[in-house]
């Protein structure tokens, strides 16, 4: 099977947009494609795959697959990525809506820069309840509770910004954050797996996160992860809910509207490459 395909990045977290239209594709063939399409070596490489498909309801409905085929319920950079590919099949639109499964998700185009596009998404409200995070506790939340892994306890804060997210505040990053977050992943407490964020605060309105991704790794960015930072850290009286999120690729700047209680992320993102990958 040929599928044509192209791929974009925001701060380094690449993915690979296929057009229904274009490849028909079943979810159960998305999940068997995703770990050859985004092999690094073997394949065209990526973090993920970015599904665009028909909406009666929005511009174009979204599914996201990780790079082990596992499908992620939102991506914050997806979502800009999405944007940005549909503004370049249509210059003259800068709106659109996504239908991502748990809500639809408005993405602005705000303006070009330097070899891609600046771009504002909504992420919906952040939930805290452990049910909806979802979360095996008999805690009703998890905010700054302790967390076991091994024989170690780490004081977590988990929430849900469409995706689960575990956020850990620390002081450095010297320590091996990889292993831990592979470890706090796949934690038996999260019964879908968790995102994991390690966030050292640098000001009210400025934080540097290192970023695990579920399915995929150490990553680039994460939009999502950068949202659940800041709600995280406003939540325990650390952050302003306006804020600027630093990952080692770049910035994304957050904003948890006291008005709406929606989430707002700005970043940039641009277009890589397009070609056909024969599956």
């Amino acid at each position: 099977m040929l599928i044509p395909f192209e791929k974009y990045h925001a701060l380094r977290n690449d993915f690979i947009v296929i057009e229904q239209g274009r490849a028909k594709l079943t979810p159960s063939r998305l999940e068997r494609l995703a770990p050859a399409i985004c092999d690094r070596r073997s394949g065209v490489g990526a973090d993920g795959i970015v599904y665009l498909s028909s909406s009666d309801s929005a511009d174009q409905k979204i599914d996201i697959y990780n790079a082990d085929g596992s499908w992620a319920e939102k991506s914050g950079n997806g979502l800009r990525i999405a944007g940005v590919h549909m503004h370049l099949k249509n210059r003259k639109k800068r709106n659109f809506l996504f239908d991502i499964g748990s809500s639809i998700d408005r993405v602005t185009i705000i303006k070009k820069i330097p070899r891609g596009f600046l771009i504002k998404t909504e992420l919906g409200e952040p939930k805290f309840e452990a049910v909806l995070v979802p979360i095996k506790s008999r805690l009703p939340y998890l905010i700054n509770a302790p967390l076991k892994v091994g024989e170690v306890e780490f004081p977590v804060t988990c929430l849900s910004v469409g995706n689960p997210h575990t956020v850990l505040f620390v002081g450095a990053f010297d320590f091996d954050w990889h292993t831990l977050g592979a470890d706090i992943e796949r934690h038996k407490a999260f019964p879908n797996r968790t995102n994991v964020e390690f966030v050292k605060i640098i000001s009210r309105s400025k934080v540097k996160v290192c970023d695990w991704e579920r399915g995929a790794g150490p990553t680039g960015s994460s939009g999502t992860g950068a949202a659940a930072a800041v709600c995280a850290g406003v939540m325990l009286g650390t952050l302003d809910r306006e804020c600027e999120v630093h990952f080692e690729t770049g910035v994304l700047n957050v904003n948890w509207s006291d008005e709406t209680n929606l989430v707002e992320l700005t970043g940039p993102a641009e277009h890589v490459t397009d070609g056909v990958f024969e599956f």
